[in-house]
């Protein structure tokens, strides 16, 4: 079995610059591939696009020859970026996703590919991991990643001026005898974040002081870098603002209060999952949500994309698979909402508005329990 790790480094500043310029390189091919390929592609129609391996040796005999500081970027990080433009080239040539886009410098999404060259590459101490190329990098989180681990290759990130490493740990499956607790269906929600059969209610940590506090100064950033572009326009009288040093400072501190609002939602799921994995129950149920549908909704958006249902779904399945525990995915179209936890009967008038549940069979009870409850109950379902 694999399993990923990501953690935060402290590269020494000639590592840092080193890690940023492999960064650079690799996001400049990227471009350059897509850019060469959709020219061909413009021009004389489907069918004629370079392949990653045929453009690496047109990369390695011309490119270089002719920008010298392609040299500065390992060969191996230099073809993998190329095989990445060409799968996204790939999936738009057969329709299966939207036109790629070039990589940008700000958006700082992009990464260094850094392969396993020697015996000792990628080994792991409880402080430090040698990763090729850089050498010797310390480890923010000591004793994370496991120091006897198999690592065949890794990832580099650069981010807000953080530097994150990824890197993928073959592990020994341990047999696990399967749960016998009770099930739990769980109702996932705006209002709350989950409400769980057996009357556990986990909040919305959107509605917190804690997160309204980055939000409000998030805003707030916000403002002063559309002033500083503002400013920038005026005084050059130019149609669009140039990059300068303050606008790239303020840029980089509203990437932290970004960085830190993932931060706090993450930290917030893993505890949460971890305290369900924990009761070792012996199936747990969720409801397949259509967050694409939900997100159309413009009043309910912006909150239903700081859930993180998604996230929260493929962490909770990853963590009870672990521990032997069954994931039931209930249908899209089963009324858990609607229909009574005690006498089957549907109510179809119910409405988004009404939080409590009333039944002709005299039950009362939180519009979201009956649906966690139902969940539990749901006679078709697949597994996840």
């Amino acid at each position: 079995m694999q399993r990923g790790y990501k953690v935060e480094i402290e590269p020494t500043p000639q590592q840092a610059l080193k890690i940023r310029q492999s960064i650079g390189i690799c996001r400049w091919l990227y471009n350059q591939y897509l850019a060469d390929n959709f020219e061909i592609y413009d021009n004389f129609g489907k069918g004629l696009f370079e392949t990653a391996f045929s453009y690496d040796k047109y990369v390695n005999h011309v490119l270089k020859e002719k920008y010298e500081w392609i040299k500065q970027c390992g060969a191996k990080a230099r073809k993998q970026a190329l095989i990445n433009a060409e799968k996204a080239f790939k999936n738009f040539f057969e329709g299966k996703a939207d036109r790629p886009k070039f990589k940008k410098k700000r958006e700082q999404k992009d990464k260094a590919y850094f392969p396993k060259n020697n015996k000792g590459d990628w080994t792991v101490r409880r402080h430090k991991i040698q990763v090729p190329t850089i050498g010797l990098v310390k480890l923010k989180e000591k004793g994370y990643i496991p120091t006897k681990a198999k690592i065949s290759g890794g990832t580099i990130s650069y981010k807000a001026r953080r530097y994150y490493v990824s890197v993928t740990v073959e592990i020994t499956d341990k047999k696990m005898e399967k749960p016998q607790g009770e099930g739990i269906g769980i109702d996932l929600g705006i209002k709350e974040l989950a409400v769980m059969s057996n009357g556990v209610v986990k909040p919305n940590i959107n509605k917190t002081p804690k997160v309204k506090k980055v939000e409000k100064k998030l805003k707030r950033e916000q403002r002063c870098l559309s002033r500083k572009y503002k400013l920038k326009k005026k005084k050059r009288g130019e149609k669009t603002a140039t990059y300068s040093a303050n606008i790239e400072k303020q840029v980089v501190r509203i990437q932290r209060l970004y960085q830190r609002l993932t931060n706090i939602r993450v930290d917030y799921e893993n505890k949460i999952i971890s305290e369900i994995v924990k009761r070792e129950p012996r199936f747990i149920v969720l409801e397949d949500l259509n967050v694409s549908g939900m997100m159309k909704n413009k009043h309910l958006s912006k909150a239903i994309a700081a859930q993180r249902f998604y996230y929260f779904r493929m962490k909770l399945t990853i963590k009870s698979k672990e521990r032997g525990i069954e994931v039931r995915i209930a249908d899209r179209f089963y009324p858990s909402s609607k229909k009574c936890s005690q006498c089957g009967k549907i109510k179809k008038e119910l409405k988004l508005k009404d939080r409590m549940y009333r039944c002709e069979c005299g039950l009362k009870l939180d519009r979201d329990l009956n649906a966690a409850i139902n969940l539990k109950n749901a006679p078709e379902y697949e597994i996840a």
